[in-house]
């Protein structure tokens, strides 16, 4: 057996594209357009034949998905978590679980989907503004 994909739906694929490739790094391996089902398939990689990321955007949903904790968060390594942290906070994404620790953090899609950000190898020494930021929202 073999994962294959993780899918999510998203109510505005452009703001989720922007997200996930323009903010987080990820990028589009593949899409489907439907036009009988009227939707739209994007599948999302950290690169070609890795795990994937399905947005499905059903191109008549106007409002906005409910969202549960029972689905979890998708999980990403990361070579530096503080300066990917930087780049989307400068980009701004609201750093919900700072890497106070060096080696986690979360932050949501614009869906509220919860993306979790761990530190490749071991955890970085503590270091500021993620230090003493408090955590905010729900992950």
């Amino acid at each position: 057996m073999r994962y294959l994909h993780t899918m999510i739906r998203v109510k505005d694929l452009d703001a989720a594209l922007d997200f996930f490739v323009n903010k987080l790094g990820l990028v589009e391996t593949r899409r489907k357009d439907n036009e009988k089902g009227r939707f739209t398939l994007v599948f999302l990689s950290t690169e070609p034949g890795a795990p994937e990321v399905e947005l499905t955007h059903n191109w008549d949903q106007d409002a906005p998905y409910s969202v549960g904790r029972n689905f979890g968060h998708l999980a990403y390594e990361v070579d530096d978590i503080y300066a990917l942290c930087e780049r989307l906070q400068d980009a701004g994404v609201t750093i919900l679980r700072p890497p106070r620790d060096g080696h986690m953090a979360f932050v949501r899609s614009p869906d509220q989907i919860s993306v979790e950000l761990l530190q490749k190898g071991p955890a970085l020494a503590p270091r500021e503004p993620w230090a003493s930021m408090p955590s905010q929202g729900e992950w």
